[in-house]
């Protein structure tokens, strides 16, 4: 079989309308904030559902059924299936990207990059919205296989992620592969994600920019490397 993991729910129906062949699996998380602690993928579901739970109101009974359960479906890869993981540059959509390369290693199914088109140095951490059925077209034709070295790289990047680990963050960071462009700048981002966020979003205040309408398209514009939703950047608004 064929799969295809999207980066959220907002590709699907420009995917849909590609006709792209495979089944669909939306990874509804955002990996790049709050608690990743678990020593079982069941005490991380149920400490990622807490997190969210306190964080934006989020039922936990809804969080298992649409974000957890959705991704489980990876674990029943088999090493004759093909996994396609549609994500984009930034430090949102690598980390959770690192999850599933770490979700996925045991799997031993063939695992391939499938990236934005037509990014710029303007744009590059746009990603696919502005993409349109016949460029998601193009994008998978033009996807990456993972090598194991890839997947062996990528799980690592998810354990020092999610320890915090800076130092091997910064040790992977010199890693090149076609698999992870801007690698750098994404684990230069990791390193500084507990402290740098929060001071654009002070100085973006201190500036007058206090509503979120207001501030988070200027926070997108200084720090898309972060690849912030409005929702990680209300929390951090909140927190101030």
């Amino acid at each position: 079989m064929i799969f295809h993991v999207l980066p959220g729910d907002s590709l699907v129906g420009t995917f849909e309308k590609a006709k792209i062949d495979g089944e669909i699996v939306v990874c509804r998380e955002a990996f790049v904030t709050g608690d990743l602690d678990g020593d079982s993928l069941e005490e991380f579901w149920e400490t990622r559902a807490n997190f969210l739970s306190v964080d934006q109101g989020s039922d936990p009974i809804e969080y298992y059924e649409k974000v957890a359960l959705e991704l489980e479906k990876l674990l029943e890869t088999e090493a004759t299936d093909e996994v396609n993981l549609w994500f984009e540059y930034e430090l949102f959509c690598s980390v959770n990207m690192w999850f599933c390369l770490d979700l996925l290693k045991v799997t031993g199914a063939s695992l391939f990059r499938v990236a934005p088109l037509n990014t710029s140095p303007d744009n590059v951490w746009e990603g696919f919205g502005q993409n349109s059925e016949d460029d998601l077209i193009q994008c998978n034709e033009a996807r990456i296989r993972f090598s194991q070295e890839d997947i062996s790289v990528g799980s690592q990047l998810w354990e020092a992620y999610r320890n915090r680990d800076s130092s091997a963050i910064r040790a992977l960071s010199t890693y090149r592969s076609p698999c992870f462009p801007f690698l750098n700048e994404v684990c230069n981002a990791a390193v500084d994600i507990d402290t740098q966020p929060i001071e654009f979003v002070k100085e973006l205040k201190a500036r007058g920019l206090t509503e979120l309408e207001t501030l988070f398209p200027e926070f997108r514009r200084i720090a898309g490397v972060y690849g912030f939703g409005d929702s990680q950047v209300e929390s951090l608004m909140r927190h101030l």
